[in-house]
């Protein structure tokens, strides 16, 4: 699983990845040291959980992927089945690049 985030990790704009469970517990993780890995694996489950409550209001699906863009940053969030692929990047990222590495590396950590 490792291998799969370092591979992701080296796409163009993007500062690290991680897995993590929904309960926000690290799976696994290759993040930038700047950022502590414990804060970004509750704020992803935060995130999925909130954004799933307030799909289910909507009578919606949940969401397959999540993006959160901030002044510095994004934040993207997808289902890979064990887990949340949480992928930090820099803010004027190829958002269509990344999105497609995000998409190989769930069917790499699915087909595990």
């Amino acid at each position: 699983m490792y291998n799969i985030l370092s591979d992701l990790n080296k796409t163009t704009g993007v500062q690290g990845s991680m897995i993590v469970g929904s309960d926000g517990i690290i799976i696994a993780a290759d993040l930038d040291s700047q950022y502590e890995d414990e804060t970004v694996g509750a704020l992803s489950a935060s995130i999925v959980s909130n954004v799933g409550k307030a799909m289910e209001r909507l009578r919606s699906e949940s969401p397959s992927q999540i993006m959160v863009e901030a002044n510095h940053g994004k934040l993207f969030l997808a289902d890979a089945g064990v887990g949340i692929l949480t992928v930090i990047t820099e803010k004027n990222v190829n958002i269509g690049l990344v999105r497609l590495e995000i998409k190989n590396a769930v069917a790499r950590i699915s087909g595990q």
